[in-house]
Protein backbone atom coordinates (compact mmCIF):
# COMPACT_ATOMS: atom_id res chain seq x y z
CA UNK A 1 0.00 0.00 0.00
CA UNK A 2 2.95 2.29 0.96
CA UNK A 3 3.86 2.32 -3.05
CA UNK A 4 0.74 3.75 -4.05
CA UNK A 5 0.91 6.72 -1.48
CA UNK A 6 4.46 7.45 -2.79
CA UNK A 7 3.29 7.56 -6.62
CA UNK A 8 0.86 9.90 -5.74
CA UNK A 9 2.88 12.15 -4.47
CA UNK A 10 3.82 12.74 -7.73
CA UNK A 11 0.95 14.52 -9.52
CA UNK A 12 0.24 16.60 -7.08
CA UNK A 13 4.45 17.72 -7.85
CA UNK A 14 2.82 18.41 -11.90
CA UNK A 15 -0.44 19.96 -10.80
CA UNK A 16 1.59 22.34 -8.46
CA UNK A 17 4.10 23.48 -11.37
CA UNK A 18 1.79 23.64 -14.14
CA UNK A 19 -0.45 26.03 -12.18
CA UNK A 20 2.13 27.86 -10.55
CA UNK A 21 3.10 28.67 -14.64
CA UNK A 22 -0.76 29.54 -15.27
CA UNK A 23 -0.09 32.09 -12.51
CA UNK A 24 3.13 33.37 -14.13
CA UNK A 25 2.00 33.32 -17.58
CA UNK A 26 -1.58 35.38 -16.88
CA UNK A 27 0.43 37.75 -15.02
CA UNK A 28 3.32 38.16 -17.35
CA UNK A 29 0.40 38.66 -20.21
CA UNK A 30 -1.46 41.70 -17.77
CA UNK A 31 1.98 43.03 -16.93
CA UNK A 32 3.29 43.65 -20.66
CA UNK A 33 -0.68 44.55 -21.44
CA UNK A 34 -0.55 47.18 -18.69
CA UNK A 35 2.92 48.86 -20.35
CA UNK A 36 1.29 49.29 -23.47
CA UNK A 37 1.41 46.31 -25.66
CA UNK A 38 -1.87 44.71 -26.79
CA UNK A 39 -3.30 41.30 -26.32
CA UNK A 40 -1.19 39.66 -28.86
CA UNK A 41 1.90 41.16 -28.73
CA UNK A 42 1.63 40.68 -24.74
CA UNK A 43 1.27 37.14 -25.46
CA UNK A 44 3.83 36.69 -27.71
CA UNK A 45 6.09 38.89 -25.14
CA UNK A 46 5.60 36.36 -22.61
CA UNK A 47 6.51 33.06 -24.64
CA UNK A 48 9.89 34.75 -25.79
CA UNK A 49 10.88 35.61 -22.71
CA UNK A 50 9.59 32.37 -20.55
CA UNK A 51 10.88 30.07 -23.03
CA UNK A 52 14.38 31.77 -23.73
CA UNK A 53 13.34 32.25 -27.40
CA UNK A 54 14.53 35.92 -27.98
CA UNK A 55 13.04 35.84 -31.13
CA UNK A 56 12.66 40.03 -31.37
CA UNK A 57 10.72 41.72 -29.30
CA UNK A 58 7.57 43.84 -30.47
CA UNK A 59 7.54 46.00 -27.27
CA UNK A 60 10.26 47.52 -26.36
CA UNK A 61 11.25 47.57 -22.50
CA UNK A 62 12.76 50.84 -21.66
CA UNK A 63 11.78 52.03 -18.44
CA UNK A 64 13.23 50.32 -14.94
CA UNK A 65 9.67 48.75 -13.94
CA UNK A 66 9.23 46.86 -17.34
CA UNK A 67 12.92 45.70 -17.42
CA UNK A 68 12.30 44.52 -13.53
CA UNK A 69 9.15 43.30 -14.09
CA UNK A 70 10.50 41.05 -17.06
CA UNK A 71 13.38 39.78 -15.01
CA UNK A 72 11.02 38.41 -12.99
CA UNK A 73 9.25 37.31 -15.63
CA UNK A 74 12.20 35.29 -16.47
CA UNK A 75 12.94 33.68 -12.99
CA UNK A 76 9.63 32.52 -12.76
CA UNK A 77 8.77 31.12 -15.48
CA UNK A 78 11.86 29.17 -16.41
CA UNK A 79 11.64 28.04 -12.39
CA UNK A 80 8.43 26.87 -13.13
CA UNK A 81 8.84 25.17 -16.43
CA UNK A 82 11.90 23.62 -14.61
CA UNK A 83 9.81 21.94 -11.61
CA UNK A 84 7.51 20.47 -14.16
CA UNK A 85 9.90 18.84 -16.85
CA UNK A 86 11.74 17.64 -13.34
CA UNK A 87 8.19 16.15 -11.69
CA UNK A 88 7.25 14.49 -15.08
CA UNK A 89 10.85 12.81 -15.04
CA UNK A 90 10.97 11.95 -11.30
CA UNK A 91 7.19 10.35 -11.95
CA UNK A 92 8.42 8.45 -14.55
CA UNK A 93 11.56 6.89 -12.52
CA UNK A 94 10.18 6.57 -9.49
CA UNK A 95 7.21 4.56 -10.87
CA UNK A 96 10.03 2.09 -12.82
CA UNK A 97 11.56 1.85 -9.34
CA UNK A 98 8.33 1.17 -7.54
CA UNK A 99 7.74 -1.29 -10.01
CA UNK A 100 11.59 -3.13 -9.90
CA UNK A 101 11.26 -2.71 -5.83
CA UNK A 102 7.88 -4.53 -5.95
CA UNK A 103 8.77 -7.24 -8.75
CA UNK A 104 11.76 -8.00 -6.24
CA UNK A 105 10.01 -7.83 -2.76
CA UNK A 106 7.45 -10.34 -4.47
CA UNK A 107 10.02 -12.58 -5.49
CA UNK A 108 11.65 -12.73 -2.71
CA UNK A 109 8.15 -13.34 -0.57
CA UNK A 110 7.68 -16.28 -3.28
CA UNK A 111 10.88 -17.58 -2.39
CA UNK A 112 10.60 -17.60 1.44
CA UNK A 113 7.43 -19.79 1.03
CA UNK A 114 7.08 -23.58 1.82
CA UNK A 115 4.03 -25.70 2.52
CA UNK A 116 1.68 -22.62 0.53
CA UNK A 117 -0.85 -23.05 -1.28
CA UNK A 118 -0.82 -22.11 -4.88
CA UNK A 119 -4.45 -20.22 -6.16
CA UNK A 120 -4.50 -20.60 -10.34
CA UNK A 121 -7.40 -18.06 -11.38
CA UNK A 122 -8.17 -14.89 -9.41
CA UNK A 123 -11.80 -14.26 -10.71
CA UNK A 124 -14.88 -14.94 -8.32
CA UNK A 125 -14.06 -18.62 -6.76
CA UNK A 126 -9.94 -17.42 -6.81
CA UNK A 127 -10.78 -13.99 -4.64
CA UNK A 128 -13.22 -15.74 -2.36
CA UNK A 129 -10.97 -18.32 -1.93
CA UNK A 130 -7.88 -15.94 -1.16
CA UNK A 131 -9.52 -14.17 1.50
CA UNK A 132 -10.59 -17.19 3.25
CA UNK A 133 -6.75 -18.20 3.07
CA UNK A 134 -5.81 -14.89 4.47
CA UNK A 135 -8.50 -14.80 7.30
CA UNK A 136 -7.16 -18.51 8.06
CA UNK A 137 -3.93 -16.96 8.23
CA UNK A 138 -2.53 -20.03 5.57
CA UNK A 139 0.34 -18.86 2.89
CA UNK A 140 -0.55 -18.61 -0.88
CA UNK A 141 0.30 -16.98 -4.18
CA UNK A 142 -2.00 -16.18 -6.82
CA UNK A 143 -1.43 -16.99 -10.31
CA UNK A 144 -3.78 -15.44 -13.05
CA UNK A 145 -2.38 -14.38 -16.88
CA UNK A 146 -4.83 -11.22 -16.29
CA UNK A 147 -2.59 -8.37 -15.29
CA UNK A 148 -5.73 -6.48 -13.86
CA UNK A 149 -6.34 -9.59 -11.84
CA UNK A 150 -3.44 -9.78 -10.54
CA UNK A 151 -3.08 -5.89 -9.88
CA UNK A 152 -6.10 -6.53 -7.65
CA UNK A 153 -4.45 -9.62 -5.62
CA UNK A 154 -1.48 -7.93 -5.11
CA UNK A 155 -3.25 -4.28 -4.00
CA UNK A 156 -4.81 -6.36 -1.36
CA UNK A 157 -1.66 -7.39 0.04
CA UNK A 158 -1.10 -11.10 -1.88
CA UNK A 159 2.08 -12.87 -3.21
CA UNK A 160 0.83 -13.01 -7.29
CA UNK A 161 2.62 -14.36 -10.33
CA UNK A 162 1.07 -12.91 -13.36
CA UNK A 163 1.59 -15.76 -16.17
CA UNK A 164 0.13 -19.05 -17.40
CA UNK A 165 -0.22 -21.25 -15.24
CA UNK A 166 0.06 -24.06 -17.28
CA UNK A 167 3.37 -23.36 -18.01
CA UNK A 168 6.10 -25.08 -15.76
CA UNK A 169 8.59 -22.34 -15.69
CA UNK A 170 5.80 -20.06 -14.25
CA UNK A 171 4.69 -23.02 -11.38
CA UNK A 172 8.45 -23.45 -10.87
CA UNK A 173 8.73 -19.70 -10.30
CA UNK A 174 5.82 -20.01 -7.08
CA UNK A 175 7.28 -23.02 -5.56
CA UNK A 176 5.51 -26.02 -6.45
CA UNK A 177 8.13 -28.34 -5.40
CA UNK A 178 7.71 -27.02 -2.09
CA UNK A 179 3.90 -26.35 -2.05
CA UNK A 180 1.37 -28.73 -0.09
CA UNK A 181 -1.74 -27.97 -2.44
CA UNK A 182 -3.14 -26.46 -5.78
CA UNK A 183 -6.49 -25.32 -6.53
CA UNK A 184 -7.12 -24.65 -10.01
CA UNK A 185 -10.47 -22.54 -10.14
CA UNK A 186 -10.56 -20.92 -13.88
CA UNK A 187 -13.79 -21.13 -15.54
CA UNK A 188 -12.16 -23.28 -18.37
CA UNK A 189 -12.45 -26.91 -17.70
CA UNK A 190 -9.76 -27.92 -20.50
CA UNK A 191 -7.66 -25.43 -19.08
CA UNK A 192 -7.83 -26.93 -15.10
CA UNK A 193 -7.30 -30.28 -16.75
CA UNK A 194 -4.07 -28.85 -18.27
CA UNK A 195 -2.49 -27.50 -15.19
CA UNK A 196 -3.90 -30.67 -13.17
CA UNK A 197 -1.58 -32.71 -15.52
CA UNK A 198 1.50 -30.19 -15.69
CA UNK A 199 0.99 -29.91 -11.46
CA UNK A 200 1.32 -33.59 -10.80
CA UNK A 201 3.92 -34.02 -13.36
CA UNK A 202 5.89 -31.30 -11.19
CA UNK A 203 5.11 -32.47 -7.99
CA UNK A 204 3.85 -35.94 -7.35
CA UNK A 205 3.34 -35.47 -3.43
CA UNK A 206 0.89 -32.09 -4.61
CA UNK A 207 -2.76 -32.21 -3.44
CA UNK A 208 -4.76 -30.72 -6.51
CA UNK A 209 -7.96 -29.59 -6.22
CA UNK A 210 -9.64 -28.27 -9.45
CA UNK A 211 -12.80 -26.90 -10.34
CA UNK A 212 -14.79 -28.50 -12.93
CA UNK A 213 -18.14 -26.58 -14.86
CA UNK A 214 -19.45 -29.72 -16.34
CA UNK A 215 -19.85 -33.09 -14.88
CA UNK A 216 -18.30 -35.16 -17.47
CA UNK A 217 -15.20 -32.81 -16.77
CA UNK A 218 -14.51 -34.84 -13.33
CA UNK A 219 -13.49 -38.27 -14.67
CA UNK A 220 -10.86 -35.94 -16.62
CA UNK A 221 -9.96 -34.44 -14.11
CA UNK A 222 -9.01 -37.04 -11.19
CA UNK A 223 -7.58 -39.10 -14.17
CA UNK A 224 -5.51 -36.01 -14.88
CA UNK A 225 -3.89 -36.36 -11.36
CA UNK A 226 -6.62 -34.21 -9.01
CA UNK A 227 -7.28 -35.53 -5.66
CA UNK A 228 -10.85 -33.48 -5.50
CA UNK A 229 -13.06 -31.98 -7.95
CA UNK A 230 -15.48 -28.93 -6.97
CA UNK A 231 -18.42 -28.98 -9.58
CA UNK A 232 -19.81 -25.23 -8.40
CA UNK A 233 -23.06 -25.97 -10.33
CA UNK A 234 -23.66 -29.07 -8.69
CA UNK A 235 -22.91 -27.77 -5.01
CA UNK A 236 -25.37 -24.88 -5.74
CA UNK A 237 -27.89 -27.41 -6.65
CA UNK A 238 -27.15 -29.44 -3.87
CA UNK A 239 -28.08 -26.10 -1.46
CA UNK A 240 -30.97 -25.35 -3.03
CA UNK A 241 -32.39 -28.10 -2.69
CA UNK A 242 -31.49 -28.15 1.54
CA UNK A 243 -32.92 -24.74 1.38
CA UNK A 244 -36.53 -26.18 -0.24
CA UNK A 245 -36.60 -29.53 1.75
CA UNK A 246 -34.91 -28.42 5.46
CA UNK A 247 -35.61 -24.77 5.81
CA UNK A 248 -35.41 -24.73 9.41
CA UNK A 249 -32.27 -26.27 9.80
CA UNK A 250 -29.93 -24.04 7.04
CA UNK A 251 -31.74 -20.99 8.78
CA UNK A 252 -30.18 -21.64 11.89
CA UNK A 253 -26.94 -22.74 10.72
CA UNK A 254 -26.23 -19.91 8.34
CA UNK A 255 -26.93 -17.23 11.38
CA UNK A 256 -24.47 -16.34 13.17
CA UNK A 257 -25.65 -16.88 16.38
CA UNK A 258 -26.75 -20.46 15.31
CA UNK A 259 -23.32 -21.45 14.35
CA UNK A 260 -22.32 -19.89 18.32
CA UNK A 261 -24.81 -21.60 20.14
CA UNK A 262 -23.86 -25.26 17.96
CA UNK A 263 -19.97 -24.26 19.25
CA UNK A 264 -21.38 -23.67 22.67
CA UNK A 265 -23.62 -26.61 22.85
CA UNK A 266 -20.34 -28.37 22.16
CA UNK A 267 -18.30 -26.33 24.94
CA UNK A 268 -21.02 -27.20 27.68
CA UNK A 269 -20.48 -31.11 27.23
CA UNK A 270 -16.67 -30.12 26.90
CA UNK A 271 -16.76 -32.01 23.52
CA UNK A 272 -14.43 -31.00 20.83
CA UNK A 273 -13.98 -32.06 16.82
CA UNK A 274 -9.99 -32.11 16.51
CA UNK A 275 -7.73 -33.49 13.11
CA UNK A 276 -4.63 -34.65 14.36
CA UNK A 277 -1.48 -36.62 11.75
CA UNK A 278 -0.09 -39.70 12.58
CA UNK A 279 3.93 -38.82 12.33
CA UNK A 280 6.26 -40.90 10.71
CA UNK A 281 8.13 -42.42 13.43
CA UNK A 282 5.14 -43.10 15.70
CA UNK A 283 4.97 -46.47 17.62
CA UNK A 284 0.92 -46.75 16.76
CA UNK A 285 2.12 -47.55 13.00
CA UNK A 286 0.81 -51.16 11.72
CA UNK A 287 -1.58 -50.57 14.76
CA UNK A 288 -5.71 -50.02 14.42
CA UNK A 289 -8.32 -47.86 15.19
CA UNK A 290 -9.76 -49.97 17.46
CA UNK A 291 -6.65 -50.60 19.54
CA UNK A 292 -6.03 -46.80 19.84
CA UNK A 293 -9.41 -45.90 21.16
CA UNK A 294 -8.79 -48.43 23.65
CA UNK A 295 -5.63 -46.87 24.79
CA UNK A 296 -7.64 -43.83 24.70
CA UNK A 297 -10.13 -45.41 27.20
CA UNK A 298 -12.82 -44.05 26.02
CA UNK A 299 -11.94 -40.33 26.00
CA UNK A 300 -12.41 -39.83 22.49
CA UNK A 301 -13.23 -41.59 18.74
CA UNK A 302 -12.33 -41.24 15.83
CA UNK A 303 -15.18 -40.33 13.35
CA UNK A 304 -13.16 -39.75 10.31
CA UNK A 305 -9.84 -41.10 8.48
CA UNK A 306 -7.68 -39.77 5.71
CA UNK A 307 -4.94 -41.54 3.86
CA UNK A 308 -1.95 -40.44 2.59
CA UNK A 309 -3.26 -40.85 -0.79
CA UNK A 310 -6.19 -38.89 -0.10
CA UNK A 311 -8.79 -41.33 0.31
CA UNK A 312 -11.36 -40.33 3.01
CA UNK A 313 -12.79 -43.18 5.24
CA UNK A 314 -15.95 -42.10 7.45
CA UNK A 315 -16.53 -44.20 10.75
CA UNK A 316 -13.93 -45.82 9.55
CA UNK A 317 -13.95 -49.71 10.89
CA UNK A 318 -12.04 -50.27 13.83
CA UNK A 319 -9.80 -53.13 12.42
CA UNK A 320 -9.19 -50.29 9.80
CA UNK A 321 -4.44 -50.72 10.22
CA UNK A 322 -2.96 -47.55 10.52
CA UNK A 323 0.37 -45.81 8.51
CA UNK A 324 2.62 -43.01 8.68
CA UNK A 325 0.84 -39.51 7.41
CA UNK A 326 -2.90 -40.72 8.25
CA UNK A 327 -4.86 -37.81 9.17
CA UNK A 328 -7.39 -38.74 12.10
CA UNK A 329 -10.51 -36.72 13.02
CA UNK A 330 -10.89 -37.41 16.31
CA UNK A 331 -13.94 -36.47 18.78
CA UNK A 332 -13.30 -36.14 23.24
CA UNK A 333 -13.34 -34.46 25.44
CA UNK A 334 -12.01 -30.81 25.20
CA UNK A 335 -8.62 -30.74 26.81
CA UNK A 336 -8.48 -34.34 27.65
CA UNK A 337 -7.45 -36.07 24.51
CA UNK A 338 -4.93 -39.22 26.28
CA UNK A 339 -1.57 -38.81 26.94
CA UNK A 340 -1.45 -41.67 24.48
CA UNK A 341 -2.34 -39.68 21.51
CA UNK A 342 -0.34 -36.74 22.91
CA UNK A 343 2.77 -38.50 22.59
CA UNK A 344 2.60 -40.57 19.65
CA UNK A 345 0.33 -37.83 17.36
CA UNK A 346 0.81 -34.75 16.54
CA UNK A 347 -0.86 -31.88 16.00
CA UNK A 348 -0.33 -31.57 11.73
CA UNK A 349 1.83 -28.03 11.12
CA UNK A 350 1.78 -27.74 7.21
CA UNK A 351 -1.42 -27.22 5.34
CA UNK A 352 -3.73 -29.39 4.95
CA UNK A 353 -7.07 -28.91 2.97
Amino acid sequence: MGSYVVLNTAPKRIITGVGTFLVIFTLGVMGYRLGGCGWLDSLYMVVITVFGVGYGEVCLVTTPQMKLFTILLIVGGTSSVVYIVGSIIQTIAEGELKQALGARRMTRGIESLQHHAIICGYGRIGQILAKQLESNGIPFVVIDRNPDRTEAAEFHGYLVKTGNAADEEVLMAVGIDRANVLATVLPDDAVNVFITLTARELNRKLRILARGEMPSTEKKLRLAGADQVILPASISATRIADMIMHPATLDFLDQEDGRNTLNELLARVDVQVDEVAIAPDSPLINGTIGGLEEQGKGTFIVVALRKASGEMYIHPKRQQILEADDILIVMGHRGDLPRVVQRYIVRRQSLDL
